[in-house]
């Protein structure tokens, strides 16, 4: 993407920020953010701030593609209200799009989630059955099915982006996120200080790990090629939270060992595994994830050796 007029919403966020930064070098980007999840400490002078919230009537909208990331983004912010949680990540979704279509904008990438794909030890295909088990997931449920209307309707390319455990450490935006962070960020923080990380049950529940940078160039790939469905983003592998810590004492040379707790999540809302198929977005784009495990753990530590 170059010499485009770019809004990302949840801008000042953790993916939005890396986003907006990452466009900024070559495109005219305005980040809109309310400020409960972001903060504009997190983006480049060259990116435009504003302070707004995607249900406001009067937003920047003359802008050729949008990048929608705005969301109460995890299953225990949208359950402690799931009214608001409604009225953020759908009323939200569909009054922005609404408007940067009046406003002439054909190509729009948005958040959705890999929750909804449940527990996953396998590859998880974007055609695979799914159910809402938590409000969160239905909200983004919601997005994917406005998204067809929008493409539908309205002949706009609309790019539903699935995300799994999307990270880059406390040495980077993700930092303001504090107790919201990536395990991964959160334990390389507790163990570099010498707290044994928590963790919940035994440990055996995986993630596929995937770095910020990819993601970005993920959401820009999208656009580039304005995408309309579904799509995985994510690594397709999967480490366990136990693999997790020996990782980074072992990158740390430390030995932190952590401790185990019951899991304070109800079982709903508690996702045990996940894993990404990437197939259908490397197809459409060529996009390949290019920071592994390993190399992801080593960056995470880099601001602690």
């Amino acid at each position: 993407m170059d010499g485009a007029r770019v809004l990302v919403t949840g801008g000042a966020g953790f993916i939005g920020s890396n986003l907006a930064n990452h466009l900024a070098a070559a495109n005219d980007v305005i980040a809109l953010d309310d400020g409960y999840l972001g903060t504009p400490a997190n983006l480049d002078p060259a990116v435009e701030f504003v302070e707004a919230s995607v249900l406001d009537d009067d937003l920047p909208t003359d802008v050729d593609v949008c990048f929608h990331l705005a969301a109460l983004s995890s299953g225990p912010m949208h359950e402690e209200n799931p009214r608001r949680g409604a009225r953020i990540n759908v009323e939200g979704f569909v009054n922005t799009v609404e408007k940067v279509r009046e406003s002439g904008c054909e190509t729009v990438v948005y958040a959705s989630t890999s929750s909804i794909y449940g527990d996953r030890t396998e590859p998880s295909p974007e055609d695979m059955a799914v159910e809402a088990r938590t409000g969160y997931e239905a909200s983004k449920l919601a997005r994917e099915r406005y998204g067809e209307y929008f493409a539908n309707a309205h002949g706009m390319a609309m790019a539903g982006m699935r995300f799994f455990a999307v990270y880059q450490g406390y040495g980077g935006a993700e930092g303001h996120k504090g107790g919201y962070a990536n395990l991964m960020a959160q334990f390389a923080d507790w163990i570099a200080d010498g707290q044994s990380p928590e963790i919940y049950g035994d440990g055996s529940h995986t993630r596929d790990f995937t770095h910020v940078e990819d993601v970005v160039r993920g959401l820009e790939l999208a656009a580039d090629h304005r995408l309309t469905g579904i799509y995985n983003l994510g690594t397709g592998e999967s480490h366990s939270a136990n693999e997790l810590v020996a990782r980074i004492n072992e990158t740390l040379g430390t030995d932190v060992e952590p401790v185990y707790v019951e899991n304070p999540i109800p079982e709903h809302m508690f996702v045990h595994d996940t894993m990404a198929d990437p197939a259908k977005m490397r197809a459409a784009t060529g996009w390949e994830p290019e920071i592994g495990f390993e190399e992801g753990v080593r960056r995470v530590c880099a601001q602690y050796r």
